[in-house]
């Protein structure tokens, strides 16, 4: 029986910000045929250093690992764009300073999931949060550039929420930093198109929106 695991933040455990509505993992459910399983361990506020207490959670069963995370890791770097530098080639140094830092963390916990030997997806960041100013839009780049080349890597398939989520009704009310339900239904829907039709027998990288 397929049994897909969810990993990572709020972009799957989003139950506290759709108002009664139906959160990620129970719209994957009904995204799919009804014999497939989901199981939710992503946690609301987790960043890529959390993931191992997640991971040792994975059933024995679990046929794919999608997963979702960064966002936290981003957001808990953020005051760095308040500091006064002399030059931009200084600010370059912080942000490359923090990229560095998120590179081993993500690295060390895709690392940790593949060695599962498990089917494997993973998410970019999505940038379109109502709100969000150009400095850190540009910010969040450079966290993507790192999912995408884990990623590709490692050759495996990656769903881009920065194309997935695109307006303004993808975000919740509650937290604009968090999927609405029509966000979680995108999600949901291209989680289910991955997991149903991605060739996993070969290494091979597609990028999903």
């Amino acid at each position: 029986m397929p049994h897909i695991v969810l990993l990572g933040d709020s972009i799957f455990d989003n139950v506290a910000y759709v108002r009664g509505g139906l959160p990620v993992a129970d719209q994957l459910r009904a995204s799919l045929p009804p014999e497939w399983r989901v199981t939710l361990l992503a946690v609301d506020g987790s960043v890529t250093g959390d993931l191992g207490q997640q991971l040792d959670q994975v059933p024995a069963d679990a046929t794919q690992l999608v997963l979702s995370v960064g966002g936290n890791d981003a957001y808990n770097a953020s005051g760095i764009l308040g500091q006064r530098v002399v030059s931009v080639a200084d600010a370059l140094n912080l942000l490359a300073a923090v990229q560095a830092q998120f590179h081993v963390d993500y690295e060390r916990a895709l690392h940790i999931m593949t060695a599962l030997g498990k089917p494997t997806v993973v998410c970019t960041i999505y940038d379109s949060i109502p709100g969000l100013g150009q400095v850190e839009r540009t910010a969040l780049a450079l966290f993507n550039d790192v999912i995408l080349r884990s990623a590709f890597r490692s050759g495996l398939p990656v769903i881009d929420l920065r194309l997935a989520c695109s307006e303004a009704e993808d975000f919740s009310e509650v937290s604009p930093i968090e999927p609405s339900v029509a966000g979680g239904a995108k999600i949901a829907r291209v989680i289910a198109r991955v997991a149903t039709n991605h060739d996993f027998t070969r290494a091979l990288s597609t990028v999903y929106s």
